[in-house]
């Protein structure tokens, strides 16, 4: 069974669930993580529900043999629509915590009536949007915007870009939403939190732009209060892990995240 002193475990396809890992460990400062961007399986937006399904059952799998972890954060919207209920079946006594849009805090705050959802082009199709549009935003227009290139450009391009280079890469799909009438624009893949304020900047004043980092480090932390396995003492490294699945070294972007976030590594979750 799960202790205190067990590391939570926070995975996304790539880099995208780093700003949550942040926000976690700014609420949770005792505690020690492990971070997978799990290269081997990126993306997972144009992949299948089934085959994502697959791929994260797999690396659930190895990260709970590799370091027993108290909690998992499937930091991915798409990972977490196609895989959390797979994740919790296989794993009963293992606390997951996944990653949804943020419809509900949107559909709270919009005065036009109007939500724009920028996602992967698995998130924007998957029924579980369509749930969760019904549940808290029945009177709302929402509009979904598939962006899957701009996940390729965070993974690769981001620390070479120029302001302007991000700009254009966001520019269309934002004047899409907000000529819509959208003012309130929900960031449902967390590779796009790296492009937020360019996202900001093209939609201008009197839109607000919403994600889910907030509520899911509380979520956290409230599952580990009622499983009692909140830290009562300061982890020896609170640093924390990166981990890169897949047998090659590390490519240089992958270097410059760890060092941004100030985690360990890049060590490899070798899948061989």
């Amino acid at each position: 069974m799960p202790n205190e002193s067990d590391p939570i475990v926070i995975m996304d396809s790539g880099v995208g669930g780093l700003p949550y890992l942040e926000t976690a460990r700014k609420l949770l400062d005792k505690e020690s993580f492990v971070y997978l961007a799990d290269r081997a399986g990126f993306p997972y937006g144009t992949k299948s529900g089934d085959e994502v399904r697959r791929i994260v059952l797999d690396r659930v799998a190895r990260l709970v043999e590799r370091f027993s972890p108290k909690a998992v954060v499937i930091a991915c919207n798409t990972a977490s629509q196609a895989a959390l209920s797979a994740v919790r079946a296989a794993h009963p006594a293992l606390a997951f915590i996944g990653t949804v849009p943020a419809i509900k805090p949107a559909a709270a705050r919009t005065k036009t009536g109007v939500i724009g959802v920028i996602a992967t082009a698995q998130t924007v199709r998957d029924p579980y949007l369509d749930s969760l549009v019904a549940r808290f935003a029945p009177g709302a227009i929402v509009i979904r915007e598939p962006a899957q290139e701009l996940v390729a450009f965070v993974e690769r391009r981001l620390f070479d870009a120029a302001i302007e280079e991000r700009r254009a890469a966001v520019a269309g799909h934002i004047r899409r939403l907000v000529d819509a009438g959208a003012d309130q624009i929900v960031i449902a893949c967390t590779h796009f939190l790296y492009l937020r304020d360019d996202i900001a900047a093209i939609a201008g004043a009197g839109v607000d732009i919403v994600d889910s980092r907030g509520g899911i480090a509380h979520r956290l932390s409230v599952v580990l209060a009622e499983r009692a396995l909140l830290r009562t003492a300061a982890a020896p490294d609170r640093r924390g892990l990166f981990l890169l699945s897949g047998d090659e070294p590390a490519e240089a972007p992958y270097h410059r995240f760890a060092g941004e976030f100030d985690l360990r590594g890049p060590e490899l979750l070798t899948l061989s």
